[in-house]
């Protein structure tokens, strides 16, 4: 018999679930095939983020010669809408709609501004890099941040209606994993997008960058259209125009006012800012403190990633032997501290074992936190208002992750400058001073996230609940 006819009489039904991907994440009423094509939209929104945060970075400042204060500000700019996440998913809540739809229309008018961005982004781009000359001096700048904006107001409005569609459409049992899978995929998105467009923009040329960046816009649609397709049931009655509404603001105090929520969204934004300061410190560190090569910094990267997918394992065994989700939260901040306090002690010692090891605890302690917080976010996401819960859990961790980046950049240049002229006395004269005043301040953030969640986790067990789904081998990607 040949290899092929053996492949085709494997009897897979016999397989255990635990060893196909995903596989126990499906339900009989989301199975495997839908739920990934669902998942197709945090693809689109990876891709995005890597365009205006990643690809762009560098083409602007270096192939286009773009003042780099400028593509700062544009870069910042999506995060404008990121606190409005919270009303974004209340509205799709309460959407009133003679079709039945409450998620749909706001993850296609979600998509519709992303492909608008994206559309007029690269003509946007060239008119800023000529700085005026075949046009008003501010035509650059004005087009350039209205293609940023959309960009970013569509990518927070389909992510947010696209996680509330995914919780109301999953089972309440299999809802944590869904959700994980869903983020999982984003970070494949982005991983496929930064390799694609590295590829695409290796031979850079202005009619390229025009052609990659409308091509995306176009896969952006495709991608989102097949991840609708025949996901909502319309219910015509729950979005009937005469039905009675919640209003925003007493709806949002009711939420805020509660001591879980509120105590869970400052915990989610401490501990997300504690793990995002290093983020574009981590790499620079290495190279001008332990003079590592650009090829050893980039393996950071690979180290971070492989860390995050070690916390997802260790946050899936012990979610699936019944862990709290807050006190598994506790435990990412704690690891994140032995991790930076590693990382700090690297520059002393020259040790870029020490650096190394440090990295990858960082990507695990991420890891398990983002979970954590993700798992017990969903828990509050009942009473009709999965949209307001997922929205502010999102709003929340996006805010704080880029006021923590920014912050982090300008904490680390002060300081770095004040110790090199000598104001902080010769003992503090190297520039691995200004990133070890980062490092700790992030240990004092996850010091205070343990202060903030410790309540959470001691008041929320209950012997007697029944313990989430086990997590296993089918949350994570081939």
């Amino acid at each position: 018999m040949s290899l092929a006819r053996r492949i085709r009489v494997v009897d897979f039904s016999r397989v255990s679930p635990r060893l196909l991907p995903f596989a126990d994440a499906a339900s009989e009423t989301l199975p495997l095939p839908r739920l990934l094509r669902l998942s197709l939209f945090q693809v689109s929104v990876g891709m995005a983020v890597v365009l205006i945060t990643g690809t762009l970075n560098r083409v602007m400042i270096v192939e286009m010669g773009v003042p780099a204060w400028i593509v700062s500000v544009m870069i910042a700019l999506p995060l404008v809408f990121a606190p409005l996440r919270a009303l974004i998913g209340f509205r799709s809540d309460e959407h009133r709609s003679i079709l039945g739809w409450r998620r749909v229309p706001y993850v296609w008018f979600g998509t519709l501004l992303q492909f608008g961005g994206l559309a007029i982004m690269p003509f946007a781009l060239l008119l800023l890099s000529e700085g005026g000359v075949t046009g008003p001096s501010w035509a650059g700048e004005a087009g350039a941040a209205l293609a940023f904006l959309l960009v970013g107001a569509g990518l927070h409005t389909t992510q947010t209606a696209g996680l509330a569609l995914a919780t109301d459409i999953a089972p309440t049992e299999s809802r944590p994993r869904v959700v994980a899978l869903l983020y999982v995929m984003l970070l494949v998105g982005m991983l496929a997008a930064a390799l694609a467009f590295g590829q695409l923009l290796a031979d850079f040329s202005n009619l390229r960058l025009i052609q990659v960046i409308q091509g995306a816009a176009l896969v952006t649609v495709a991608l989102n259209v097949a991840a609708l397709w025949k996901q909502e049931t319309r219910n015509p009655r729950l979005t009937a125009p005469d039905r009675p509404r919640r209003a925003f603001l007493p709806t949002w105090r009711a939420f805020a006012n509660d001591p879980g929520s509120r105590r869970l969204l400052v915990t989610t934004a401490l501990g997300t800012a504690g793990f995002s300061m290093q983020d574009v410190l981590l790499e620079p560190y290495g190279a001008q403190v332990l003079g590592l090569s650009v090829g050893e910094t980039t393996e950071l990267t690979a180290l971070l990633a492989g860390g995050t997918l070690i916390g997802f394992t260790l946050s899936a065994s012990m979610l699936g032997r019944g862990v709290d989700p807050h006190r598994l939260g506790g435990y990412g901040a704690l690891v994140g501290i032995v991790a930076f306090a590693i990382v700090t002690l690297a520059g002393p010692l020259a040790s870029p074992i020490l650096f190394a090891l440090g990295a990858g605890l960082i990507g695990v302690g991420g890891g398990l936190f983002v979970i954590a917080t993700l798992v017990a976010a969903m828990a509050l996401a009942d009473g009709g208002r999965t949209g307001l819960a997922l929205g502010a859990w999102g709003a929340v961790q996006a805010t704080a992750a880029g006021v923590a980046i920014a912050a982090g950049g300008a904490l680390r240049d002060a300081f770095g400058a004040l110790a090199t002229s000598g104001a902080l006395g010769p003992a503090l004269s190297t520039q691995a001073v200004g990133y070890s005043v980062v490092y700790q301040i992030e240990i004092a953030l996850l010091f205070a996230t343990l202060v903030a969640i410790g309540p959470l986790a001691r008041y929320t067990i209950d012997k007697n609940k029944t313990p989430l789904r086990r997590f296993g081998l089918a949350d994570l990607p081939n």
